[in-house]
């Protein structure tokens, strides 16, 4: 075997660590991002997601038809789920310097709020999904992130929307 002539060692080598590092950029999200209940889904995951994505102590705050699961990631970004006493997660808000997987906190939902999204710009940093089965409005700027999403129809009688947050 020939050594390769010193113009050509560089680009055989970017060559073998291209498909490497494409790799690992598909893999990494998914090995770090944390699992939350998402929005639609059971409560019953969200103790077992709290320990998963390493976040402080659980609270829970009961209100008036409702509960909420406060968590705090280690970003220093609180997340809070609301859930029905059915245990159906109604309703997420977000609130610190990081923004949290939306991926992952809307669960099914996502699809529908990246449609949402798709022809919509940021007006002064905010964005507001409006649709008949999905409300999520978020606003942030580097290391202040907050929002909510929720369903209409889930809402329990009662709740007031300035209450998710």
């Amino acid at each position: 075997m020939h050594p390769l002539p010193p113009s050509e060692a560089p680009a055989r080598r970017a060559r073998t660590l291209l498909p490497r590092a494409a790799i690992l950029g598909l893999l990494l999200p998914l090995l770090s991002a944390p699992a939350l209940a998402a929005l639609g889904s059971n409560v019953a995951s969200i103790e077992a997601d709290r320990a998963a994505m390493q976040g402080s102590a659980l609270r829970t705050i009961a209100a008036t038809g409702y509960s909420t699961y406060e968590t705090t990631l280690p970003s220093g970004t609180v997340v809070r789920e609301f859930a029905l006493p059915s245990g159906t997660v109604f309703a997420v808000a977000w609130d610190g310097p990081f923004l949290p997987d939306l991926q992952k906190l809307l669960g099914t939902h996502f699809a529908a709020y990246a449609d949402g999204t798709r022809d919509q710009a940021d007006v002064h940093g905010q964005r507001v999904v409006q649709q008949p089965g999905l409300v999520v409005r978020s606003a942030g700027r580097m290391r202040a992130f907050s929002g909510q999403a929720y369903l209409p129809a889930q809402l329990p009688a009662g709740a007031r929307l300035e209450d998710i947050r």
